[in-house]
């Protein structure tokens, strides 16, 4: 399978990427962001091409993407009026208090991976891989020492994967009381050091 990856995507395009996103994250974000029409809509609205990885097929079709986020921006952005917009005042703002939760701050000598996934018809074609290996040269481009990312306890094939690439885990991070809504227990934090040259 012929792939390339590149840097955003088109407008006609933003539905595909919230799939995908959805497709990927909607069970831990389901309670938060659900319905899945509505969780699309927002999506839809708030993601940042400038922020977004994406292999494509020769043919165009998108078969996966990684979101990363600076002090720049991020791929999933949006704040309350983007949430009320497509949730109501009250649908938005105690989905804007959720949320705030699992919210990750950046610091300026790292690249925060923002979500990560390929779609099923494409998965183990090693797109994954290379989707990370193009974030390492991202970061790297962007003068930054480090990809950080979390992985909850209940994704181990892509805790595999990562350890594979290079990441090493640094902390565990519990949900607490919150792993009902979230639907995981804990997320491992892992980060990749780019080599000085």
């Amino acid at each position: 399978m012929q792939v390339t990856i590149s840097t955003g995507f088109q407008d006609h395009e933003r539905r595909r990427v919230a799939s995908l996103y959805w497709q990927a994250f909607g069970r831990k974000l389901g309670r938060s962001l659900g319905p899945d029409e509505r969780a699309l809509r927002f999506l839809e609205s708030v993601l940042d091409p400038e922020f977004a990885l994406i292999a494509r097929s020769d043919t165009g079709d998108i078969l996966g993407i990684a979101g990363f986020k600076t002090e720049d921006g991020t791929l999933v952005g949006g704040d309350l009026p983007d949430l009320q917009r497509i949730y109501g005042w009250w649908g938005g703002l105690w989905r804007g208090l959720l949320l705030s939760v699992i919210e990750r701050d950046v610091t300026p000598d790292v690249l925060l991976m923002d979500g990560i996934c390929v779609s099923e018809q494409a998965r183990g074609f090693g797109i994954g891989s290379a989707l990370l290996d193009v974030m390492k040269d991202e970061a790297t481009a962007r003068g930054k020492q480090a990809v950080r990312l979390d992985v909850i306890d209940s994704n181990p094939r892509a805790k595999a994967l990562y350890e594979r690439q290079g990441f090493v885990a640094t902390s565990v991070e519990h949900t607490g009381i919150f792993e009902t809504v979230f639907r995981f227990r804990s997320a491992t934090r892992m980060l990749w050091h780019a080599r000085a040259k």
